[in-house]
């Protein structure tokens, strides 16, 4: 299995994200819930422009994200693990029961209700997060397990975003969307013509966020767009899109995931109940994750293998998939972002955000023991 050098530097940036995101998760709530509360929570709606705090870091650092997601998938597509068909065979299939089991419980929980809209909140797979508690283990995770965690937590993003762009879409400003479509036919042109000076991409990308942001499309997708169309090249160090890489790791782990972890867990809890938890919308939200998530990946990973369309990476076994799988139930970012975009009650969102801390530290918990042991 290749273990390339920029594979080793993701994960170590993701690992260190991680740990400050859970740092950033639990001050933030500290700070919310203490007599400061209120004035803290106030902070990020503080209006900047026609947008709020909170609104500039959802609709604009999210975008950024989303282009190193964009770049890491494109590397991996090009010149990593999802290269050849049959090692990508298994953490795409992967990824896609990690998807579609939790929709599903959700959605049976859900469905006819105001919260059925939320299907979408137990897809999503935390990378840094997952990553950040995997990184606890040291060097006694073996490290094909790394690597098939990341590629199926990439693959995850991926199908998160594909599900942001189909069904949180509420209205489309046809003339914007026209335009971000003439910007990608022109930045795709540049990228035919072997054009690999990166100003010209970035100066098209902000102009497509703008056009996106405008459309009724979440702005945030421009990021993956404008990823697909800067040049790979053969994946060199001096490629375009390798440096640019390289460049958003650092902002990416140690200031946009963690300034996201602090905008949009800055909620009271004090109104919580244990009642809450049986709610559909909790429910849903937890099972989903903490059941759903573990029981897709390992379903379909065994469904693929069994067929013999593919095989487990060397020193991985089966109970090493079952604890990944529960590191998968790790939404945080991404299901706390596709709670924006489902639900326009301030109630819910937040009692979906609750939801998703609770399932996610459970997640975490879980998969880390469970793996601890295994790799004792």
């Amino acid at each position: 299995m290749r273990i390339t050098k920029l594979f080793t530097n993701f994960f170590e940036s993701e690992k260190s994200a991680g740990l400050i995101l859970i740092a950033c998760t639990a001050l933030s709530l500290l700070l919310s819930n203490t007599a400061m509360g209120h004035e803290y929570m106030h902070i990020w709606h503080i209006k900047i422009g026609t947008m709020s705090l909170e609104h500039w870091i959802n609709d604009g650092l999210m975008a950024i994200f989303f282009l190193m997601v964009g770049l890491e998938l494109e590397r991996e597509v090009y010149n990593g693990e999802l290269s050849n068909f049959k090692e990508a065979l298994l953490p795409f299939s992967a990824a896609l029961g990690g998807m579609i089991v939790p929709a599903a419980i959700y959605f049976f929980i859900n469905k006819g209700l105001l919260s059925q809209a939320g299907v979408g909140i137990p897809m999503a797979t935390d990378i840094a997060f997952a990553l950040g508690i995997l990184s606890l283990l040291g060097q006694r995770v073996p490290v094909a397990l790394k690597v098939f965690l990341t590629a199926l937590a990439v693959i995850d993003d991926l199908g998160a975003i594909i599900i942001i762009a189909l069904f949180y879409t509420k209205s489309l400003a046809w003339p914007y969307l026209l335009g971000a479509a003439g910007i990608m036919l022109g930045l795709f042109i540049l990228n035919r013509k072997k054009v690999y000076i990166l100003w010209p991409y970035l100066l098209g990308g902000v102009v497509l966020w703008y056009c996106m942001l405008k459309s009724g499309v979440h702005a945030s997708i421009s990021g993956v767009l404008l990823a697909f169309v800067i040049p790979f090249g053969s994946g060199s160090n001096d490629s375009i899109s390798n440096k640019l890489e390289k460049a958003l790791h650092m902002p990416v782990a140690l200031f946009i995931i963690p300034v996201f972890a602090l905008a949009n867990t800055a909620f009271s809890i004090s109104n919580f109940s244990l009642t809450q938890l049986i709610s559909p919308l909790d429910l849903g939200i937890i099972l989903g994750l903490v059941l759903g998530k573990p029981a897709g990946i390992v379903l379909f990973t065994w469904f693929i293998v069994r067929n013999k369309w593919s095989k487990l990476p060397a020193n991985v076994c089966w109970r090493h998939i079952l604890g990944a799988g529960f590191l998968g139930g790790i939404g945080f970012t991404m299901s706390i972002f596709i709670s924006f975009l489902a639900f326009d009650d301030v109630a819910l969102i937040n009692q979906a955000k609750l939801a998703i801390l609770i399932s996610s530290c459970m997640a975490a918990a879980i998969g880390y023991f469970s793996l601890s042991r295994i790799c004792r």
